[in-house]
């Protein structure tokens, strides 16, 4: 009896001290960082441990919830929603907001995610139903700020405050995506055949530029090429000239000379009608003293027989010579040379047995009458 009394007082004292350890397990509690307890004594709120080393009545004190402090993000899935023009569009949303109150969170509300969750599809869909489609596609930043506005003035009596709302997706119609591609593709259409337009513009414009800049420098080159190219020929023309005064041709070879061009002045398949030149007869008249003169018409003397300038005589250029002549001078001139052309055809025609008329240089009148030749002007005084 006495051993069934031992082993029961071990038996208590043992209970005891598991009791004592679970009191004091129970009694202290440690808090850790972000986190908030909510403490019922007897089943009333007592109070809110913060973090830190904590002790409670053991079986009198009972912590009742543990509240995160971070600030925590939940994502709730796509929700339809209805817009003002009658489309079905699908909305997936993310909200970011933080427990300030752990007591009213605790004690407020049961649930404040699912709460949280509910009022956001709802305000969704009262804030969405005001707008059309382009609107609601165009208009997060105002959408998010209406539902953080809403959204925060509700949770402020759970103890919570709603840092942030944002749209994560907007889905419309299958139907509508495939009208919005169709216009986004010819919206990009357009703005790439502006942008080709202006780009040929642009091309056509720096092309006619520079043919516009190559055709004058061309311009300026065919001139000072023409204008080198006469200065070369009038530089020609002068050395020649000077060389036929220096060398004193004789009227012979000028009037065989001229009686070679003659043919080819004629030539060509478009001249049907040969205008005798009036200098013709003057031709004629040299090559006839070039073959021992005509009676009645002087030959000029000649100062030297080898045609040169005598010896010790200056050399005269052309350009020392004046270049104009007294009309007076060259009128009496031209009458001598006419009269000695005359005379030279009249000659000529009685040597051959053919009487010449002068009139038949000049043509006849229709019927048979002649023309009479012009009469030739009396020459003024020289000087």
């Amino acid at each position: 009896m006495a051993e069934f009394g031992q082993v029961l007082l071990y038996l208590i004292i043992a209970l005891v001290v598991i009791v004592g350890i679970v009191a004091v397990i129970r009694a202290v509690r440690i808090v850790p960082q972000s986190v908030a307890l909510v403490v019922e004594r007897l089943g009333r709120y007592s109070k809110t441990l913060d973090p830190g080393l904590h002790v409670l009545v053991p079986f009198v004190d009972r912590v009742r919830a543990g509240v995160d402090l971070r600030e925590q993000v939940v994502s709730f899935p796509p929700q339809p929603v209805i817009t003002s023009d009658n489309l079905v569009v699908e909305i997936d949303t993310v909200i970011y907001f933080q427990v300030t109150d752990a007591k009213s969170a605790v004690y407020e509300i049961a649930n404040y995610i699912t709460a949280i969750e509910q009022l956001t599809v709802t305000t969704l869909r009262n804030v969405i139903g005001a707008m059309d489609l382009e609107q609601t596609l165009t208009s997060r930043d105002q959408i998010n700020g209406q539902l953080r506005g809403v959204l925060d003035e509700a949770t402020g009596r759970w103890g919570i405050r709603v840092n942030r709302v944002e749209l994560k997706s907007i889905e419309p119609p299958p139907s509508i995506q495939g009208a919005m591609e169709q216009q986004m593709r010819a919206e990009r259409d357009r703005r790439a055949a502006i942008l080709t337009a202006e780009g040929v513009k642009q091309s056509a414009i720096l092309t006619a530029e520079g043919e516009k800049q190559s055709q004058i420098l061309r311009a300026e080159g065919d001139a000072q090429s023409q204008i080198l190219r006469a200065e070369g020929e009038s530089r020609a023309i002068i050395q020649v000239f000077e060389a036929i005064h220096r060398g004193d041709a004789d009227p012979k070879l000028l009037a065989y000379q001229y009686l070679q061009m003659l043919p080819q002045i004629a030539n060509g398949t478009s001249n049907t009608t040969w205008v005798i030149p009036t200098e013709f007869t003057a031709a004629l008249g040299n090559i006839a003293k070039g073959f021992g003169g005509t009676p009645g018409i002087p030959t000029p003397p000649d100062d030297d027989p080898s045609g040169g300038p005598k010896p010790g005589q200056p050399t005269t250029s052309v350009l020392d010579k004046p270049l104009l002549q007294d009309p007076g001078e060259a009128l009496a001139e031209a009458q001598r040379q006419a009269e000695a052309a005359v005379a030279d055809a009249t000659s000529a025609g009685t040597r051959s047995g053919e009487p010449f008329d002068p009139r038949t240089e000049r043509g006849q009148r229709p019927g048979g009458e002649s023309t009479p030749p012009p009469p030739v002007p009396p020459a003024p005084p020289a000087g």
